[in-house]
């Protein structure tokens, strides 16, 4: 069941990251970020209102507040990373990282997966690469040397907050979830302070911003179910196949052509995730 709800995090990470990026075409990044998260916010209040009213452990407040400073830096760093550097470096780097540091803490916890699962997440870590590969980077030494730095970066934000979520207690049902995502608003709309911006969402792409917040809220969820439910070396993986869905409804709505190396991509994430479900 944890692979499971793993599985349907990262299509909804995909379908976040891909709605995102179709707002932040139309409307400022910053904007578009705020805006997403603000609504992910509505949503998961009112689900913690609905299913656990009551306050969690102070714990479990802080592992949230910790998950929400990681994802803000996570984010931050990717977007800058993409608007400024060689992508084709930042984005595989980030999303490969974002699944080791969640592997490694899971060994370090003790926990020790079938032969079968561990051969389906070595398989699955080059196809997280090849997945998010943009194509060969150019750039001269301090170019490459930059994009490196700010792809580990933003991974190791990501990694961090999935292990800062899983570390919750289940007691404490949705209330990490809705901590962090208050912390990732406040970054947010102090960057946008900074910078003297309002958050304007263009006409056309308000929809999209909206599918974004919600979407990375519901994923966010299913991890926590998934990481709560399962070992968080193997659901961390295989969350971290995002980069799939992105390619494929780039296919399907904006008739984006896919690489071969992407399509090499999927192949090997389905095997990875074949043996790992075989555990």
């Amino acid at each position: 069941m944890s692979l499971f709800l793993a599985g349907i995090s990262a299509l909804l990470y995909g379908l976040a990251d891909f709605s995102g990026g179709y707002a932040a075409n139309r409307s400022p990044l910053l904007s578009v970020l705020l805006v997403s998260q603000f609504l992910g916010l509505v949503l998961a209040a009112a689900l913690v209102a609905f299913i656990s009213p009551v306050l969690p452990a102070p714990a479990d407040i802080a592992w949230g507040l910790l998950a929400g400073l990681c994802g803000a830096l996570g984010l931050f760093t990717l977007y800058r990373g993409i608007a400024t550097s060689i992508v084709a470096i930042v984005s595989p780097l980030s999303a490969l990282v974002s699944a080791v540091v969640p592997m490694a803490y899971g060994a370090i916890l003790g926990e020790r997966p079938s032969a079968l699962a561990i051969a389906g997440a070595l398989l699955c870590l080059p196809a997280i690469v090849l997945l998010s590969w943009g194509g060969e980077g150019e750039g001269g030494r301090k170019e490459i040397r930059s994009a490196m730095v700010q792809g580990l970066v933003a991974g190791l934000g990501f990694g961090c907050f999935f292990v800062a979520v899983s570390r919750s207690s289940p007691g404490s049902g949705l209330w990490p979830l809705l901590a962090s995502r208050l912390v990732s608003i406040l970054v947010m709309g102090a960057a946008l302070l900074l910078r003297g911006q309002r958050p304007l969402i263009a006409k056309a792409g308000r929809l999209t911003t909206a599918l974004a917040g919600t979407a990375d809220m519901g994923a966010n969820i299913l991890f926590l179910l998934a990481a709560r439910s399962g070992l968080l070396s193997l659901v961390s993986v295989v969350t971290s196949l995002y980069p799939a869905p992105t390619v494929i409804l780039g296919r399907i709505f904006l008739g984006q052509k896919v690489p071969r190396i992407r399509v090499a991509g999927i192949g090997l994430a389905i095997a990875g995730v074949a043996l790992i479900s075989l555990r």
